[in-house]
């Protein structure tokens, strides 16, 4: 039977666009797994925005971004990629972000080359590091990996330096023993159908809803090569829209029936949180 780490590596070599939905906290990565997902994300942006109710602008640490992971990795079965942000650091940072993610249960751990403190990829304002700089990073990760954890570098170069420069780096990242590569933030459909023609390792396409990357389907992105589509806000941007809707109508209607066009029902919720599971566990230790 297949490692998780090993199933996510042949999900990036079939290079089929398979999606890969964000999750933010232990509940959220239930309900993907439970809708036939095949691989997970725990998101930096989703876990700064839903944990401290603040921006994606690096107010994340290691810490929090390995308790999530911990979490989620005793909630689900799933694959899990994992946002480390920048490493947290220089490259010997990064070296201890790596084993931390990897003992927390992360089977393919992203690095990206922002100046710290990073930035959403989406937002302006950014500013990347040296190239050789995140080549180091990307080394250390790698020798500090153990049991097949995959290595995912990302760039945001497009948005400073344009595209082609952004291409070059993925190349270098690549080169310096990347697994898996993710140009972030690309703004037209040509770059996008571009990519997988000039870069040889499996590549991740980020499918913000809102940002500056035209959305394409996730069956052309598998035609093109992609391995993974990423929808890394999609759960969270859904759960705040349903938060909304069922708290504005407790405020004007002053209640809230079991609707399920509205609420998640009250068996529906146990379920995703195994209570059958415990309450068997229960007779038997009785």
């Amino acid at each position: 039977m297949q490692s998780t780490k090993q199933q996510l590596k042949a999900l990036a070599e079939a290079r089929r666009g398979v999606i890969v939905p964000g999750a933010f906290n232990a509940l959220s990565a239930k309900v993907i797994e439970d809708l036939g997902y095949e691989a997970l994300y725990i998101t930096g942006a989703g876990v700064t925005n839903m944990g401290f109710g603040l921006p994606d602008q690096g107010f994340m640490g290691l810490t929090d971004i390995a308790d999530h992971t911990a979490r989620i990795r005793d909630a689900v079965e799933l694959p899990l990629i994992v946002d480390a942000d920048t490493g947290f650091g220089n490259a010997l940072n990064t070296y201890h972000a790596v084993r931390t993610l990897e003992r927390a249960g992360a089977d393919c751990i992203q690095l990206e080359d922002q100046v710290s403190p990073k930035r959403c990829g989406h937002f302006s304002g950014k500013a990347v590091i040296e190239t050789s700089e995140m080549v180091g990073k990307i080394r250390a990760a790698v020798d500090a990996r153990r049991d097949g954890l995959l290595v995912m570098a990302r760039t945001d170069a497009a948005a400073m330096h344009g595209f082609d420069a952004a291409v070059e780096r993925a190349q270098a990242y690549a080169e310096a023993g990347a697994d898996i590569l993710f140009v972030e933030a690309v703004t037209t459909a040509d770059e996008v159908r571009t990519l997988p023609q000039r870069l040889q390792v499996p590549q991740l396409m980020n499918m913000v809803i809102g940002g500056k990357t035209p959305i394409v389907g996730a069956d052309e992105l598998g035609r093109l090569g992609y391995g993974f589509v990423l929808y890394a806000n999609a759960a969270l941007q859904g759960a705040v829209a349903g938060m909304q809707k069922v708290l504005a109508q407790l405020r004007d209607a002053r209640e809230v029936r079991e609707d399920p066009t509205l609420v998640a029902p009250f068996a529906e919720r146990q379920r995703l949180v195994g209570k059958p599971f415990w309450d068997a566990l229960e007779k038997k230790y009785a």
